[in-house]
């Protein structure tokens, strides 16, 4: 008697996929800026560390980078008409949160108005009149947004920690302060 295969799995695009992570990934960081307190915008741990309030300002602007991704063939930071790209530090929770929504907005529109076919082309990130990644507009969505920002709230998590505000629930049980151990390597 044969045996029967599982049934397919069911297909999804890559543009759906994008839209479905950038809702919940909104909502992650969303849960993240709340936590900030804003008297403590410049908290460092240490002095090379960025700020409290520009890492969150950072942190509520990487969805927004996905219609870069989308709607240029590339970025070159060297074009001083991308300069208002960087990161700028916000002051309070209502202005980073507006920049959040502000990103959504235009990177759900970005994504509902591409193709597949758009996001397996290549796309480049330049810098000093070098080619720093060129790579298919869907591994560099997931990569240098979707990875950098888990990089970026992880940072942040950690900050609420050491400034005694109360850690999201992410992926898991909230902490409420995470007990901090200083390890040494011999």
């Amino acid at each position: 008697m044969p045996v029967e295969s599982p049934a397919p799995p069911e297909t999804i695009t890559l543009k759906q996929f994008f839209l479905d992570k950038l809702d919940r990934e909104a909502v992650l960081v969303r849960k993240t800026l709340q936590r900030i307190p804003e008297d403590r915008h410049d908290f460092k741990p240490h002095e090379r560390s960025m700020s409290l309030g520009y890492l969150a300002s950072l942190v509520s602007g990487i969805l927004g980078w996905i219609p870069l991704i989308i709607d240029r063939e590339e970025l070159n930071l060297d074009d001083p008409a991308n300069g208002g790209l960087r990161a700028q530090s916000r002051a309070t929770f209502a202005e980073m949160l507006a920049k959040l929504e502000e990103g959504l907005e235009a990177a759900r529109k970005s994504l509902a108005d591409t193709t597949d076919e758009h996001l397996l082309a290549p796309w480049a990130f330049k810098l000093r009149g070098k080619t720093v990644q060129q790579q298919p507009r869907h591994i560099m969505i997931a990569d240098a947004v979707f990875s950098h920002l888990a990089h970026h709230r992880g940072q942040l998590t950690v900050f609420l920690g050491l400034v005694d505000s109360k850690v999201p629930a992410l992926y898991g049980l909230e902490v409420n302060k995470p007990t901090l151990t200083k390890v040494s390597v011999h």
